[in-house]
């Protein structure tokens, strides 16, 4: 049985803890999070321009932390991508910046890219940024690179419409 004097002592730790973690509280940082709703309005939205030009694609969404959210893989599409598609938003996210940039700065000489761990210097890999934060990533692959970043912009462009 708990004496009253352990009883509140107890409790006043208990209220000492509650209001510190209430003042720790408000320096923690607060951050926008990709829902799986946006990430499928997002993936639709790519799929479509995939459907316009009749071509076959794996379009993946990934969170802030590169993990799998959403993936579409359309018939007929090789199931190699379905790997690099999730490769290119995950290098996208990783690495801060459309994976094309990383494509670019190899086809500029810049060959010590492709030692970058995680990295996939190839076009189809972009960013989600909502407000200035980075939220999450697109990546597609089945076409070419071209076709690829193509369809990637078409969901990420799709965003601003989502979001109203």
């Amino acid at each position: 049985m708990m004496t009253l004097t352990r009883r509140a002592t107890l409790l006043g730790g208990m209220l000492a803890v509650a209001i510190a973690g209430a003042a720790g509280a408000a320096k923690l940082a607060t951050k926008r999070a990709l829902t799986l709703e946006i990430a499928k309005e997002i993936s639709a939205a790519a799929e479509a321009e995939a459907v316009k030009n009749n071509w076959t694609m794996v379009i993946a969404i990934v969170d802030d932390g590169g993990r799998l959210m959403h993936l579409i893989r359309r018939d007929g599409t090789q199931y190699g991508s379905i790997d690099v598609a999730q490769d290119k938003a995950r290098t996208a996210i990783a690495f801060r910046r459309p994976s094309k940039a990383l494509e670019d700065a190899v086809a500029g000489g810049r060959n010590a890219i492709l030692a970058l761990n995680g990295a996939t210097p190839i076009e189809g890999g972009i960013p989600i940024v909502v407000d200035g934060e980075m939220v999450g990533a697109i990546g597609v692959s089945g076409g070419s690179s071209a076709q690829d970043g193509q369809v990637a912009q078409a969901g990420v462009s799709a965003l601003e419409k989502i979001l109203k």
